[in-house]
């Protein structure tokens, strides 16, 4: 593969990786972190590790912020439930 693809990929895993960090909403960084995943999947694509690209794809863009994001409803319904409580 051409050298300048990959740098352009992995500058765009670093803007990713940075934005991810950066973001403090829960909900926002699971989102984030599908992006990641989804630039991560084609850096190993272009480095020719399409195995790895799939296994990434499927883990890292989709499996992964979908836990995070329902954690996160779960999380925020206990608090809105115990706050009904306490009324």
């Amino acid at each position: 593969m051409d050298d300048p693809l990959i740098v352009v990929v992995l500058l765009l895993v670093a803007a990713a990786a940075t934005a991810a960090v950066a973001v403090r909403d829960p909900v926002r960084q699971a989102l984030v972190l599908a992006v990641l995943g989804v630039c991560l999947a084609l850096l190993f694509t272009v480095t020719q590790a399409p195995d790895v690209g799939l296994s990434q794809l499927a883990v890292g863009s989709a499996v992964t912020p979908l836990l995070i994001m329902l954690s996160v409803r779960k999380v925020r319904r206990r608090q809105q439930d115990g706050k009904e409580k306490e009324r």
